[in-house]
């Protein structure tokens, strides 16, 4: 299992993820490569700020995945160039979880969101993820708030 940073030629792979990700299980085929179309468009537009990290086998299968976005925020009297990362839609296949996949993935999106200068990286996590981001050092804030609207 290797970890790195994924380019275009991997949106399929990553599609495949994110749909089994959703609980879409088997899919039907017109429905997924209009999904695989949109994620490339998508990601497209938004490579400048959004990265994508792939688990890969041996055999080059796309196992887990992990984004990240970087944000910029409103300058500051002598801090002109703030970045905040944001940790998005880590998933690894079930049958590959607990072998550190998740981990490596979430090790190496923060990387890159440190090496590219940001201040401080958060992540909206699923509950069964929070002790895993809590190891990795994260911690729980009581600043950081959400409004969530109504679909």
């Amino acid at each position: 299992m290797h970890i790195e940073r994924a380019g275009l030629e991997d949106v399929r792979g990553l599609a495949r993820v994110k749909w089994i990700d959703r609980g879409t299980d088997g899919p039907n085929l017109a429905e997924f490569e209009s999904f695989a179309t949109a994620l490339a468009s998508w990601w497209e537009v938004h490579r400048g700020t959004h990265s994508a990290f792939v688990a890969r086998t041996i055999d080059e299968e796309i196992v887990g995945a992990a984004w990240v976005a970087l944000l910029p925020r409103v300058p500051s009297p002598g801090a002109n160039n703030r970045l905040s990362a944001d940790i998005q839609s880590v998933f690894v296949l079930p049958e590959h979880r607990n072998d550190g996949v998740g981990t490596a993935l979430v090790e190496a999106a923060t990387a890159h969101a440190h090496s590219a200068g940001a201040s401080r990286v958060i992540v909206h996590s699923s509950e069964r993820a929070v002790p895993v981001y809590l190891r990795l050092g994260f911690t729980e804030s009581s600043k950081l708030l959400q409004r969530i609207f109504d679909a």
